[in-house]
């Protein structure tokens, strides 16, 4: 038994099946697109990250600190 109740040799009868359908040339040419498609979303999320990398830097540039001392006043109201 394999996944799920299925055997090896069902697997690879599927796989001939398929292979047979689409031919090899085909599969290749859509394990290829597959590829590009993850390397492009790849590509997509780390300039994702690097620009809020750089948006955090310039937000962090722009903070400016304000030196003092913060001092409270009694309530001078009359009872």
């Amino acid at each position: 038994m394999g996944f799920g109740g299925i055997s090896i040799w069902q697997l690879l009868i599927v796989l001939v099946i398929v292979l047979l359908l689409f031919g090899t040339k085909r599969l290749r040419n859509m394990g290829s697109d597959l590829g590009t498609a993850f390397k492009g979303f790849k590509k997509a999320v780390s300039d994702g990250e690097t620009k809020e990398k750089e948006k955090l830097t310039e937000a962090s540039k722009d903070e400016s600190v304000i030196e003092g001392e913060a001092t409270r006043e009694k309530d001078k109201t009359d009872s």
